[in-house]
């Protein structure tokens, strides 16, 4: 019994030291949508805010050379 218990601990040991198993989960491919997150929202409203600073600058612009012109 003595000489069978090494044996039989080699023995487990080579049977669990296989390869790890594949990953349940497949990588996302380029095809598959893009999902929202909450982060989303805020990149939206920042774009928002820029396209509404570039308009009020660019009213500011045009009164400033309409001043600029009259003051001719």
């Amino acid at each position: 019994m003595k000489r069978f218990a090494p044996l039989l601990c080699l023995i487990s040991l080579a049977a669990c030291s296989g390869k790890a198993p594949a990953p349940e989960a497949a990588p996302a491919s380029a095809s598959t949508a893009r999902v929202a997150t909450p982060w989303d929202d805020m990149e939206k409203d920042k774009q928002r805010a820029r396209d509404v600073q570039k308009a009020v600058d660019q009213q500011a612009q045009k009164q400033q050379q309409q001043l600029d012109a009259t003051q001719q």
